[in-house]
């Protein structure tokens, strides 16, 4: 295909989105159906990249299209519905990374009762627990180093989602870095 033709097919493809886009923002279903069908791949593929677990990513594929059904009348245009809709999806996996967290804690502070069970070694202050201190991360800094040294986007990536410019994401990346070298060599 030539770069002319891949081009006319680009726009053709987004002239029908941004119909289906109006019409499902009217409340048609089958518009939204067409919407879901051309992104789901690409909306799965990035979930799976973000949380690294298939039935996860299912999971929050359903949710991305669930939230932009509820959040469509909100869709301005002013950029491309693809480009919307990936914000929306990285916000729906942060913010279930979140709640994991959270529940996470719950169980940890149920659990304090197994810390009187003898350990298996003495040596437990001599291991660093990597996860701990990465959750202990100012959240913005935590972001940036999830998405650029754990699920492998580039600043330019992180800059868009974030909204934020690629200067300050690398600028987060070394303070997360450094805050995680000073925890973790105590």
């Amino acid at each position: 295909m030539t770069a002319v033709a891949t081009t006319e097919a680009q726009a053709a493809l987004s002239a029908d989105s941004v119909n289906d886009v109006a019409r499902a923002a009217a409340g048609d279903r089958r518009a939204f159906e067409r919407l879901y069908r051309a992104h789901a791949d690409r909306v799965y593929s990035l979930c799976a990249r973000m949380c690294g677990d298939r039935t996860a990513a299912e999971e929050l594929t359903q949710d991305v299209f669930v939230r932009a059904w509820e959040k469509l009348t909100l869709f301005r245009g002013e950029s491309s519905f693809a480009t919307w809709l990936h914000r929306l999806a990285v916000n729906v996996v942060l913010n279930a990374r979140k709640g994991d967290g959270r529940r996470r804690s719950r169980i940890d502070e149920s659990v304090e009762d197994l810390e009187m069970l003898p350990h298996a070694t003495d040596h437990v202050g001599e291991r660093m627990d990597l996860q701990a201190a990465i959750a202990a991360l100012p959240p913005g800094a935590r972001r940036v180093f999830v998405l650029h040294d754990v699920q492998g986007f580039r600043h330019e990536d992180i800059a868009e989602l974030l909204g934020v410019t690629s200067g300050g994401s690398k600028a987060q990346l070394h303070r997360a870095r450094m805050l995680l070298r000073e925890k973790l060599t105590r």
